[in-house]
């Protein structure tokens, strides 16, 4: 049953994959690689990494792509912009994509030896996250947050509106 359910999120991500690339429309790409993310939360799930799942399905397919939709439908793509691109950007694009796909093939043959370990069963969840984020990552995890809270904090200044002065 579960290699079933394997194969099947397997074959409905590398679909979903495709149809991102191949649609034609920049939304409808934008929803296949929504289900992509959803399938690869199946994964997870299969992993027994529910929080890593649940993380992941809010973080990249709540709010990454909602604003990768709303900055498509503020852009409006059209097929005037296609035709600006000169022959050399295209060039290494496929080169570039060439370049990446090896580099790809060689981490999935290097990763062939860690496969045959058998996973732990309790290695994704929330509770072992916790101990290892609160006993081991005490330092990192804490300067994380004053490096958050001050970007907030720089935000909310850039943000906020000078005070127009007053003529008497």
């Amino acid at each position: 049953m579960t290699l079933t359910v394997f194969y099947l999120l397997s074959a409905l991500s590398v679909f979903s994959g495709l149809m991102v690339v191949l649609s034609r429309k920049a939304v409808h790409s934008v929803l296949y690689l929504v289900f992509c993310f959803f399938t690869i939360a199946g994964h997870y799930l299969m992993l027994n990494a529910q929080f890593l799942a649940a993380v992941h399905v809010i973080v990249y397919a709540g709010a990454i792509m909602v604003l990768f939709l709303f900055v498509i439908m503020m852009l409006n793509l059209n097929l005037a912009a296609e035709a600006q691109k000169t022959p050399w950007i295209k060039i290494s694009a496929v080169i570039l994509s060439g370049l990446m796909l090896l580099v790809l093939v060689a981490s999935v043959k290097g990763a062939e030896e860690l496969s045959a370990a058998q996973p732990q069963n309790d290695i994704g969840l929330v509770k072992n996250i916790g101990n290892i984020l609160f006993d081991k990552y005490l330092l990192p995890f804490e300067l994380i947050s004053l490096l958050l809270l001050s970007a907030m904090v720089g935000a909310v200044l850039m943000g906020r509106k000078e005070p127009q002065p007053q003529n008497e």
